[in-house]
């Protein structure tokens, strides 16, 4: 009590100070496990933290100040779980040309919970299900030969838990429309594919999550979430893309890593994480390693609805093209890459001159590449040069295949697509990844074949993209930044063998901290005083 009221009194002083001539403060600084705070905790009698006290640089020394600061993030970042996952493991899943070759994850939702099987969009906002069918794809396993058991549609009259989200809630964007505040919100999402859509009402409901809690045990928790009850579809929603729904990842009010950061349960942050073998995994409040490369977020006309970057330039090989500075929108929904057109032009010649292949012109594709040859072809890698020497090198940049039944020799193609805007983005013709008044003024970008073997970090809290090489199977390695995990290195390689490979159908189109200012010499401006005593009290108060 004598230390606090002597601290304030200090404060007090230096305030009073400050309005008449510059000042400065300066205090010693004491070791919670010091020598020095054991005498003083001695003096004061309080003899039961002097039997535990820890023989510096012991075990149990270490123990306890990672305790503590594991204590203090937790208290600082305010969220009740370090990561979330949906509760039946959150695992990707991609099935090729049978889904439209997006990427999907099981998730439970309601009272008693039922099993849906969404596809992973972070190109857009809403979750939604097919509900109280009036017009929507089959759910059944029959006509999806990649499926072990049929899909559900959500019926909301069996949750215990759902009810309708009401017209004049903040959330509902037809509140303009609306007869009367408490009739249901109606929801209609125009999708960029062509005719695609989904429309029905919105409710409230429960989706059920997983969080690992200590000792490996698992702590089971129920988010309250707003969902669509998608009644109608079209498009391409009728002919096999997404039949279980698509789950919005986007930086909306309304989606799910929006909700659960507003309601504390995580970081308002998300990643996804794409593994070689076609499959992956979701974790809600991820928000990377430490080591990751990262770029900022740009507003989009002025505010941050989707998750664009900039890229500095295009590198084939060790080349970085001059002039190849555009921008970009990441997403998980698109199966080939879409360049400006000036930019395109400049890769795909710098491309093939690198190759040391015969080129071969295919309906499709204007570079192909005969693979047959039993010499070692250079594939010049492809990476994006961000600010900051950081770099997003492509894992995949080609796909390999058979010419043709009647000619049997094997090619690789570069998926690259010219587009005539200025811009890049990701999945505009062919999935359902944007709704349209998002991006019709600009082109797509990167591809999922170009995303896989990284954890793509979507922090929207800080405003910024990260990416790291990972195991995306090894879910314990998911970890906070400052508690595990480790990245897997980059690849140094600069061939590939082609020679001899797989025939893989193709898919088809479907901040840094600023420095801080320098302070004017010989003054303490009354903001930096005060953080300085409020630092020294909350010091002293974790000595205590």
């Amino acid at each position: 009590m004598a230390i606090g009221l002597l601290l304030w009194l200090l404060l007090a002083k230096g305030l009073a100070l400050e309005g008449v001539v510059g000042v400065t403060f300066s205090s010693r600084l004491v070791h919670r496990f010091s020598e020095e705070a054991k005498v003083h905790l001695a003096s004061k009698g309080n003899c039961s933290a002097l039997q535990s006290w820890p023989k510096r640089n012991s075990s149990e020394y270490f123990r306890l100040l990672l305790r503590s600061d594991v204590t203090r993030q937790r208290m600082r970042l305010g969220s009740q779980y370090e990561t979330l996952y949906p509760s039946e493991g959150g695992q990707t899943f991609f099935f090729g040309n049978v889904l439209y070759w997006l990427h999907y994850t099981w998730i439970d939702i309601g009272t008693p919970n039922v099993s849906f099987l969404v596809a992973l969009d972070a190109g857009s906002d809403m979750l939604w299900v097919p509900c109280d069918c009036i017009e929507c794809a089959s759910l059944s396993a029959g006509n999806y030969n990649v499926l072990d058991r049929d899909l559900n549609q959500y019926r909301p009259s069996l949750s215990n838990t759902s009810r309708h989200l009401p017209c004049g809630h903040m959330l509902c964007d037809q509140q303009p429309f609306c007869k009367g505040s408490k009739d249901p919100c109606e929801y209609n999402v125009q999708y960029a594919s062509y005719n695609t859509s989904s429309s029905g009402f919105l409710f409230e409901d429960k989706l059920h999550l997983t969080s690992d809690g200590r000792h490996a045990v698992q702590n089971s928790v129920q988010a309250s979430i707003i969902l669509g009850c998608g009644r109608k579809q079209s498009g391409i929603y009728l002919q096999g893309a997404s039949p279980d729904g698509v789950l919005g990842l986007g930086p909306g009010n309304i989606s799910v890593p929006s909700l659960l950061a507003k309601a504390g349960l995580t970081q308002n942050s998300f990643s996804i994480c794409l593994d070689e073998n076609e499959s992956g995994r979701i974790i809600f409040g991820d928000q990377g390693h430490v080591t990751q490369h990262s770029t900022p977020f740009l507003p989009l006309n002025g505010e941050f609805t989707a998750y664009m970057v900039e890229a500095e330039s295009f590198c084939v090989g060790s080349l970085c093209l001059k002039e190849t500075r555009f921008q970009l929108l990441i997403d998980t929904g698109s199966s080939f890459t879409y360049l400006p057109n000036e930019v395109y032009q400049k890769v795909v010649m710098e491309f093939d001159k690198q190759v040391n292949a015969a080129r071969i012109i295919l309906p499709e594709w204007d570079y192909c590449y005969n693979a047959s040859s039993q010499e070692l072809i250079n594939i010049p890698p492809l990476k994006l040069a961000f600010s900051r020497n950081q770099t997003f090198l492509f894992q995949n940049p080609i796909f390999t295949g058979l010419a043709s039944q009647e000619q049997h020799y094997t090619l690789f193609c570069l998926p690259i697509t010219p587009i005539d805007e200025d811009f890049a983005t990701i999945g505009r013709e062919y999935t359902a990844a944007y709704p349209i008044e998002c991006c019709l003024s600009f082109a797509t970008l990167v591809s999922e074949n170009y995303l896989m073997g990284y954890r793509m970090v979507f922090d929207r809290e800080n405003l910024r993209f990260g990416w790291s090489r990972w195991n995306c199977q090894d879910r314990a390695s998911f970890k906070s930044p400052s508690n595990g995990g480790s990245p897997n290195p980059l690849p140094a390689n600069q061939q590939q063998s082609v020679p001899n490979a797989r025939a893989v159908p193709p898919a088809i189109a479907g901040h840094a901290s600023p420095k801080p200012s320098a302070a004017t010499a010989g003054v303490t401006s009354r903001h930096s005083l005060v953080l300085l005593l409020l630092l020294i009290c909350d010091l002293w108060l974790l000595s205590c």
